[in-house]
């Protein structure tokens, strides 16, 4: 084994290791962990775009630690998808944590070993092969998003993540319960063994089976955020502060990829009786998600409201993909999860910015004021017309420029990558499976899909007004802290540029999803012959 193989574990120890380092380091001396978490990041998002190259050449690594075979090794598997997902990742921690140090690092204790330790277990959940180690990594990570959450103090803040919290703890504990069931049945934890032993388990068993992938499902939506397991939600991400509630933007994906990977894997196509199980609510749920989530923007009376439902949209629009169990929409699916994830943390990094030039309670204000129809009159009783040929400074014209982007990706409009990612999602629902007719739910997912896209821009087109538009003073902003909106948006930007390559490369992606033999065939294959563990 040469050295390069060793990179699939980096983005998963280099943040350890930083992490730890961190901890002997003075919390006083927040610049040195600053440099030793942007040289980690840094690291692991060089390890993940070369993984990604590899992955690209249809080459799955299967990383055995002590080199025993499956089903006892403890094994990462890196293959499309999640090499897709590590760079996602890192992407949005070197955007967060740029922004971070601008100022919002100070506003607590241990921010930086806290952030490592949440994207080694982000990392690790996207790498694994198996349900235990799953478990391990999705605690690491919600151990850490619990001081995240409650970053900075303020009551808001404290009682939006002790709800967090809570119910986080419930998922992790239903987790727990349905590992231990699926284990009792199958023998087994080890993903690729899972799906040879499934179509295996005898009739009296399977309703066992079934209810022990029942308990991961519901621990799986609560972390993804499907109706009316999502309630807790947008107070919490909107309580966050601005570089944390980005970074969480990826969390709700880990479950929406843990569900797209174990779904498919245990309950796709000729996987025996139990195949299909649990689509149907992926696909209603993911629906009635969508619906809460339009709703919920236009009913958000502040932009961090906003950009939580719009996560919550987002989310259901994967999930109600999830549930359709179709290539074709999985690929488009995987271009809007990047596509969207890109838009909603950027949008979280900006609202910070815009919010700073406004008085506070003038959101409020501007809504009621434009419910009673009520103008603004000088001082004769003459409707005020405003200042007309005001010049606009550099800084609003930044912001606003991209907020207009959150706006075009969110929303789905044309030219950028939300519209070419809604254009797949929809060819592939709207085209016609087996020859059969579209059924009334596909033409009701995509009237969702367009009619969310409709609901976002008029809420966005909204709190740009009030924000950019009804209050003129200008905010002071750093180059730290824009960076790292511009960069995603340029992502977003060349997503559009490059998407012929990138739909190609999702469409292999969600092809491999969808028959896992290879991915099965790899892990499951013995160690070498005298390795010693």
């Amino acid at each position: 084994m040469n050295w390069s193989s060793h990179l699939v574990i980096a983005p998963i120890v280099v943040p350890l290791l930083a992490g730890a380092a961190m901890l002997f380091v003075d919390e006083r001396r927040r610049h040195l962990r600053g440099f030793i978490g942007i040289v980690a990041i840094v690291a692991v998002l060089i390890a993940s775009l070369e993984l990604l190259s590899e992955a690209e050449d249809a080459t799955l690594h299967v990383y055995r630690l002590g080199d025993w075979p499956a089903p006892f090794a403890i094994v990462l598997v890196l293959d499309r998808l999640s090499a897709l997902m590590v760079v996602l990742s890192g992407v949005l921690a070197l955007a967060s944590l740029v922004y971070a140090l601008a100022r919002w690092h100070r506003a607590g204790v241990n921010y930086h070993p806290l952030f490592q330790f949440l994207i080694m277990g982000v990392n690790g959940a996207f790498l694994t092969g198996d349900l235990f180690n799953l478990f391990v990594f999705f605690e690491v990570m919600l151990a850490a998003s619990y001081g995240l959450v409650l970053h900075g103090a303020g009551i808001t803040r404290i009682k939006a993540g002790m709800h967090y919290i809570v119910v986080n703890l419930t998922a992790s504990f239903l987790f727990l319960l349905g590992v231990s069931l699926v284990y009792a049945v199958t023998g087994t934890l080890n993903m690729a063994d899972l799906a040879v032993r499934v179509p295996q388990v005898a009739p009296g068993d399977r309703m066992l089976l079934e209810a022990g992938a029942a308990l991961l499902g519901i621990a799986f939506i609560i972390k993804a955020g499907m109706w009316p397991l999502s309630l807790w939600l947008p107070a919490a991400y909107a309580a966050a502060v601005p570089p944390v509630a980005a970074m969480f933007a990826i969390l709700t994906k880990v479950g929406v990829y843990v569900i797209l990977r174990i779904s498919l894997l245990l309950f796709g196509d000729g996987t025996g009786a139990s195949a299909g199980f649990g689509a149907d609510w992926l696909l209603y749920g993911g629906m009635a998600t969508i619906v809460f989530g339009m709703l919920g923007v236009l009913a958000a009376q502040d932009t961090a409201r906003l950009a939580a439902f719009a996560v919550l949209i987002s989310s259901g629009t994967l999930l109600a993909a999830a549930g359709t169990s179709r290539v074709e929409v999985t690929a488009g699916a995987l271009f809007y999860l990047v596509s969207s994830t890109l838009a909603v943390s950027a949008l979280f990094l900006l609202i910070e910015l815009v919010e700073r030039g406004r008085e506070y309670g003038a959101h409020i204000l501007a809504v009621t004021r434009e419910a009673l129809m009520a103008p603004d009159l000088d001082e004769e009783g003459i409707e005020d017309e405003g200042e007309v040929g005001i010049p606009v400074p550099a800084t609003m014209a930044m912001l606003g420029i991209s907020f207009l982007g959150c706006a075009v990706l969110l929303a789905g409009l044309p030219p950028l990558s939300g519209f070419v990612a809604k254009f797949a999602l929809l060819s592939g629902l709207l085209e016609p499976a087996g020859g059969a007719g579209l059924s009334g739910t596909a033409w009701a997912f995509a009237a969702l899909v367009i009619l969310s896209g409709l609901a976002l821009i008029i809420a966005m087109v909204r709190e740009g007004i009030h924000a950019l538009w009804d209050d003129r003073r200008v905010p002071r902003v750093r180059i730290i802290e824009m960076a790292p909106v511009a960069a995603l948006l340029l992502l977003c930007v060349m997503l559009t540029v490059r998407a012929g390559p990138v739909m190609n490369y999702l469409e292999a992606a969600a092809q491999a999803l969808h028959e896992p033999g290879k991915y099965v065939g790899n892990v499951l294959v013995p160690a070498r012959p005298g390795a010693m563990p």
